[in-house]
């Protein structure tokens, strides 16, 4: 019956893909500041794009929010002490904890400080590079008008990490939030699991009946790693590269996440193929 409730809203919601004119006149911006809702004033990068307004946090080096077009943040991240899964957890990629450090997440207690650099500021590609403090790893982050890509660059001798989506679909869970990916073209309940390594190309996207978008998370590099999925009472928790608390990745691999204006599966397999080579 759930099933049946999601293909009931699915004509409704959807929303055609912009044409490729207006792709083709669409602009990216950077600017400074902070990121209010996440906390006593989170100081950010602020990346502005057709799509979706960043939040690259300058200290933890990890965004801490992603606003869509309306305004919804679909990653929730908020830095009070204590607040687990309904703030200080969130946010994306969250690669690196209790690893040789902890770095590459949004500023919690546990969160150690990056450094970062802007190599690459034009009108539609904006790259900046983060360090951790221990100069062991290196994430570099590229955001162009449809995406943003996180690539893990330097990963430090000895040690695996993963990359997370830890957020709020529509800007809350529920239970008519939903799923689907590569595994197949089944659309899976929000309280569904994602357990084992997805086919290639490897993704998964999160959507909210009451969007017309869906946010996804694509892998560029195929892998035999554990690619897995449960949600929390507060947030969802997908890991590529992970299982229970294990960690996979062991050397630079490239992730894409991004909105895309639609919640038919065949829309969103289309967009997502189109941002491979």
């Amino acid at each position: 019956m759930k099933t049946s409730l999601i293909f009931s809203f699915l004509p409704v919601l959807w929303v055609a893909c912009g044409s490729s004119s207006s792709t083709e006149q669409a602009r990216i911006s950077l600017a400074h500041g902070y990121d209010n809702s996440a906390g006593e004033s989170v100081p950010c990068y602020i990346i502005s794009t057709p799509k979706a307004t960043f939040y690259l946090e300058k200290k933890g080096g990890g965004l801490s929010s992603m606003l869509d077009i309306d305004g919804v943040d679909w990653l929730g991240f908020h830095n009070e002490e204590g607040s687990g899964w309904k703030g200080e957890y969130r946010g994306f990629p969250n690669s690196i904890h209790r690893q040789d450090g902890n770095y590459f997440h949004a500023l919690n207690a546990g969160t150690e400080s990056s450094s970062s650099i802007i190599e690459i500021e034009t009108v539609d590609h904006i790259r900046i590079v983060f360090t951790s403090g221990n100069g062991n790893w290196q994430g570099q982050w590229d955001f162009y008008v449809d995406r943003c890509d996180f690539t893990m660059t330097k990963v430090s001798d000895g040690y695996k990490y993963w990359v997370l989506y830890e957020g709020v679909p529509g800007g809350a869970i529920d239970e008519t939030d939903f799923w689907f990916s590569s595994g197949d073209k089944n659309i899976h309940m929000i309280n569904e699991k994602q357990l084992g390594d997805l086919p290639s190309p490897e993704w998964i996207a999160f959507g909210d009946k009451n969007s017309p978008r869906m946010i996804y998370l694509l892998n560029h590099k195929d892998d035999e790693h554990p690619d897995n999925y449960f949600n929390r009472p507060y947030m969802t928790v997908f890991g590529f590269g992970r299982s229970d608390k294990g960690k996979f990745l062991e050397t630079p691999k490239t992730f894409s996440i991004g909105f895309i204006e639609s919640i038919r599966y065949e829309e969103v397999e289309d967009s997502i193929n189109g941002v491979l080579p």
